[in-house]
C-alpha cells in the first residue's frame, strides 16, 4: 500500500502530465475549430449565441406582462405571476389591485 506523502507526489506528476498533454494538444483543436468555422461559414457572433443559424427562424421575443397589483405605500408593482412580493405575501390581493 502507498503511503499518503507517495500518492500526493504521485497526483503532483499526473497533474504535470495532464497539463502538458493540454498545452500540446491546444493548437491542434485550436486550429480545427477554425478550419470548420471557415468551411462552413460560422461567425463568432453564431458561436455566442447572437444570431439563429441560417435558414433557421429566430426566437420571439417574449412580451411583459401588464402589473395587476400595486403597493399603495411604495408604489411597487406586481404582475400576479412567480412568487409574490413580501408587501403582498398572506394578504388579501383585492386590496391591491390596480384599478383599470
Amino acid at each position: 500500500m502507498s503511503s499518503y506523502k507517495e500518492l500526493l507526489a504521485q497526483r503532483e506528476n499526473l497533474e504535470r502530465q495532464i497539463e502538458e498533454a493540454k498545452s500540446r494538444e491546444y493548437a491542434e483543436v485550436l486550429n480545427e475549430i477554425k478550419q470548420k468555422m471557415a468551411d462552413y461559414g460560422i461567425t463568432l457572433q453564431e458561436l455566442a449565441g447572437g444570431r439563429s443559424a441560417k435558414g433557421a427562424k429566430a426566437p420571439r421575443a417574449r412580451a411583459g406582462v401588464a402589473p395587476k397589483y400595486r403597493d399603495p405605500q411604495s408604489g411597487n408593482t406586481w404582475s400576479g405571476r412567480g412568487k409574490p412580493p413580501k408587501w403582498i405575501a398572506g394578504q388579501e390581493r383585492d386590496n391591491f389591485l390596480i384599478q383599470k
